[in-house]
């Protein structure tokens, strides 16, 4: 019962904030118009009603004691004066009827009875028809039969002109909340556009701090707190170049000091672990450096020769890298920025396959895409999305041969940001890894 209560709530209620309120606006507003004008118009049907039927008692009164007073054959050149638009006077029985019972018939009945004082009994009846007709019956003094022709009609009638106006007021009830939700939401689309961009290492607009108290406030705050974030990451790039500019030294002497050594396993050992701690304060470095931004600007380049360039430069020391795929023309962005990518992609492809081969292409949007493939033991697709978190290592040993620093991809990712590109990881049909960047 109570999933389906909810799976009924979720159909009926709006799922935008924007929608909820203009609803509820226009509900309440719409309520309230409705129950000023009911309200209005009972005080006015009420008062009609008063007034019709005090004067229909006073003109009864006074017609039925004249008729009564006239000689049957002068009443007939005067009951056609007596009449008024919702009642007239019939000499005789009048037209046959039901007995009316209705809240109406009785109180019409009553007031004429107070009209005449009680003098006459009165029977009153309801002529059947398309129109709503009473018809009263009384005998006069001389036993001469009487009908009073009664047609209630409208006590509230509706100019022509009214529709309109009630249009014209429900149409300004819409526009008013529409505006009333606009200038609520309004402020609260433009911080959600603002967290989207944030960007701590861009000098982007801040958001703008005018309007009602409220809205200031929260602007304030989220300029003050893209501030502090863009502070804090500033010092973490200053602090890790202050430990790599400390640990340069005492690792060099150390390195000096293990090549004076005697030729030993010991000093091998010794001489892998320096490497192995130069290398991660230098990716930890470049890691920080990717995130908070290197200030490279843009630049053009030759796509096709910036691609040889890379991978001769691995044919030059050996490495198994070809280029399998290229179109020709010029891209407009962080040529070192986007070396170091593709220089991490093919270090991974190397390491874990022997061989990298370089495909580049055109999108669909007619953007470049880079995508550096290999035939290693691929990613589970579970691992997809995590490997390119910083530390993720898929082989989860200690040694840093197999498993590196888990940094390379996380690099990468960073950079392609700031190249405004996009990065994916996806595996081969018949085994491998492909590692793919867009960049427009």
């Amino acid at each position: 019962m109570r999933a389906a209560t909810s799976i009924l709530s979720g159909l009926m209620w709006p799922s935008t904030l924007r929608s909820r309120i203009f609803l509820i606006l226009l509900i309440g507003l719409a309520f309230a118009y409705g129950l000023s004008f009911s309200v209005l118009y009972m005080e006015r049907y009420m008062s009609a009603k008063a007034v019709m039927l005090g004067t229909l008692e006073h003109d009864v009164a006074t017609s039925i004691a004249v008729l009564d007073r006239l000689a049957p054959d002068q009443r007939v050149d005067l009951v056609d004066r007596l009449g008024r638009g919702n009642y007239s006077f019939v000499l005789g029985p009048g037209l046959p009827g039901v007995p009316d019972t209705s809240s109406k018939g009785v109180e019409i009945l009553g007031k004429i009875e107070e009209a005449v004082g009680h003098r006459f009994p009165i029977r009153i009846e309801r002529i059947p028809g398309e129109v709503s007709r009473l018809q009263a019956h009384l005998t006069l003094s001389d036993g001469s039969p009487l009908t009073i022709d009664v047609t209630p009609k409208g006590i509230m009638p509706i100019a022509a002109w009214l529709p309109y106006v009630f249009a014209v007021q429900m149409a300004l009830l819409i526009l008013c909340a529409w505006f009333a939700v606009r200038q609520a939401i309004r402020p609260l689309g433009e911080l959600a556009a603002a967290a989207d961009a944030l960007d701590p290492n861009e000098d982007g607009p801040a958001l703008s701090e005018t309007g009602p108290s409220e809205v200031a406030h929260a602007a304030r705050a989220f300029n003050a707190m893209r501030e502090r974030i863009a502070h804090y990451l500033e010092e973490r790039v200053q602090i890790l170049a202050a430990i790599s500019h400390d640990l340069q030294t005492p690792i060099t002497r150390m390195r000096l000091r293990a090549d004076m050594a005697e030729d030993s396993p010991e000093k091998d050992k010794l001489v892998h672990d320096l490497g192995e701690i130069q290398r991660l304060v230098q990716d930890g470095i470049a890691y920080a450096r990717s995130a908070h931004g290197s200030g490279e600007k843009n630049a053009r380049i030759d796509l096709a020769s910036f691609i040889d360039s890379i991978s001769y430069d691995y044919q030059d020391i050996g490495k198994a890298v070809t280029v399998v795929g290229l179109v020709q023309g010029a891209v407009f962005t962080k040529p070192h920025a986007l070396r170091r990518i593709l220089s991490n992609f093919i270090d991974n492809a190397l390491k874990f396959a022997g061989a990298a081969e370089i495909s580049v292409g055109r999108g669909a949007a007619d953007e470049i895409v880079i995508t550096v493939m290999d035939r290693g033991p691929g990613i589970p697709d579970d691992m997809l999305e995590a490997a390119m978190q910083p530390f993720f290592r898929l082989e989860q040993s200690r040694n840093r041969e197999t498993g590196g620093t888990g940094l390379g991809l996380a690099i990468a990712q960073q950079l392609t940001a700031k190249l405004g590109g996009s990065l994916r990881l996806y595996n081969r049909s018949g085994g491998g890894l492909a590692a793919e960047i867009t960049v427009r």
